[in-house]
């Protein structure tokens, strides 16, 4: 007998998001949603990491990204063969890329944002948007669980 294995599905999610505090607040909520639909329950260790580290960079596009008229974007990508959550948020501000303050009253106005996406977040890096002008900030965090098989949610 030969068994045939289901293709794992990676899961995405894709969205653009008003440069306001409020279109921030709809990105985490969004993020909380999908996680746990992916399997990344409520109210466990890595969802609140996951959701933090997604409140903070959608905060920073809005904060510091913001360019009037503009939207920022987040992406969203769970795969379940590395176990691998990524989130994106890119901006349409690219004078500047995101760094990590030398003491966490450097700039006088916070700066301990990135120092918790740091610390929460396996890897995360600052990059050039490609098709445009601005930014996207990513982190990466690795999770026990994460869905092989089901829908997966995606909107542009």
């Amino acid at each position: 007998m030969t068994a045939t294995q289901s293709p794992v599905t990676v899961h995405r999610f894709t969205m653009r998001f008003s440069s306001t505090p409020r279109g921030a607040r709809l990105a985490r909520r969004m993020c909380e949603h999908c996680l746990d639909a992916w399997g990344v329950p409520y109210d466990s260790d890595a969802h609140d990491a996951l959701t933090l580290v997604a409140a903070e960079l959608c905060a920073n596009a809005v904060r510091h990204g913001h360019v009037a008229g503009r939207d920022f974007r987040l992406c969203l990508t769970a795969t379940p063969a590395t176990r691998t959550v990524r989130i994106e948020v890119t901006d349409t501000r690219g004078e500047s890329l995101s760094r990590l303050p030398a003491t966490a009253t450097d700039d006088g106005e916070g700066g301990r944002g990135l120092l918790l996406v740091a610390a929460l977040a396996d890897r995360w890096g600052c990059e050039p948007r490609p098709d445009g002008p601005g930014k996207t900030v990513w982190a990466e965090y690795t999770v026990d669980t994460v869905a092989r098989y089901g829908p997966s949610t995606s909107s542009s």
